[in-house]
């Protein structure tokens, strides 16, 4: 089997395109007819709500199939509205991957042991239902291709996620530099060493990948970098080799194509993520809502060549 850096790059060449879809529904995105149509099928509360998303992903989807490669879902938007909410995601990623798409749930999970084990299991893999220890009844929560996560437990809080890229071929993108206003405020303080937090998680993020895909160009293990630090990006890239950036921060945060892919190297090695861009292109064209999954369409073919002009 390939392996998923392989399997992400290969589809990124076939688009020819390093956009990534976000995902990250809110009510206030929601076009009025999408929630009309889930009350008109008996849908209330957070039923109508997820039902809502529900389409509203599905449609943009099926709309930029043959432009986008990877799409990320943010769990924290579907949490919120409870098992509906859940089962929207899980729907979502599952219509995803049939029509071809490398699918990353945005989780920043974070924790160590069992409970580590756990939450692989949950996002990337499968658990048992058997109640036995050879675990022949196996149930996917959300089989997502790779997940993002927090490695502020070091080693610990990643090994069973690594364990779980081994067994299934998935991918994992740990945050190292983040898009955010106050990131500084932990991941610029200098270390006795000489290096910035920020440095040194790059150093072990560069580390842990060498236990993935030995050889290839790319490892599995990939980075979080934000679009809105393209000097540190630069920096980052030469720390960081092997790794596929997943890159937020273009469009709605503020920064450019051309600081969007100063983490690249020779047109490869990272995903330039856009989600109110992409989401709300159909509010940004006063529309009525009608054609959002076309509007949507018309943002990211204006963002592929954005990037592929700045490439």
């Amino acid at each position: 089997m390939t392996s998923f850096a392989e399997n992400l790059n290969r589809k990124l060449e076939e688009k020819q395109n390093p956009s990534l879809l976000g995902l990250d529904p809110n009510l206030s995105y929601m076009p009025d007819h999408l929630l009309a149509q889930a009350k008109a099928e008996g849908k209330e509360g957070a039923d109508q709500v997820a039902s809502a998303f529900l389409a509203f992903n599905r449609a943009i989807l099926t709309e930029v199939q043959d432009i986008i490669a990877a799409v990320k879902f943010q769990s924290a938007c579907y949490e919120q509205y409870g098992p509906a909410g859940m089962n929207c995601l899980r729907e979502s990623l599952a219509y995803a991957k049939s029509l071809g798409y490398v699918t990353i749930l945005d989780a920043k999970r974070n924790d160590i042991g069992s409970t580590a084990a756990a939450y692989a299991r949950a996002s990337l893999g499968t658990s048992p239902l058997s109640g036995t220890s050879s675990g022949e009844i196996e149930y996917a929560a959300m089989d997502a291709d790779a997940v993002t996560l927090n490695a502020y437990l070091g080693i610990d809080g990643i090994e069973p996620f690594l364990q779980a890229c081994r067994v299934s071929n998935k991918g994992v993108f740990i945050l190292v530099r983040t898009s955010n206003p106050s990131a500084g405020d932990l991941q610029d303080l200098n270390l006795a060493d000489g290096r910035k937090v920020y440095e040194a998680m790059a150093d072990l993020v560069a580390q842990w990948g060498e236990s993935l895909d030995a050889g290839q160009d790319f490892s599995s293990v990939g980075a979080v970098v934000g679009a809105t630090w393209p000097d540190q990006a630069k920096e980052l890239r030469k720390r960081m080799p092997r790794q596929i950036f997943l890159i937020p921060g273009y469009g709605a945060q503020g920064a450019s194509a051309r600081d969007a892919l100063a983490g690249f190297q020779a047109g490869r090695g990272g995903l330039v993520n856009a989600s109110r861009s992409l989401m709300l292109a159909w509010q940004k064209e006063a529309s009525r809502g009608q054609d959002f999954a076309q509007a949507t369409r018309r943002a990211a073919l204006k963002m592929r060549d954005d990037l592929r002009s700045a490439l």
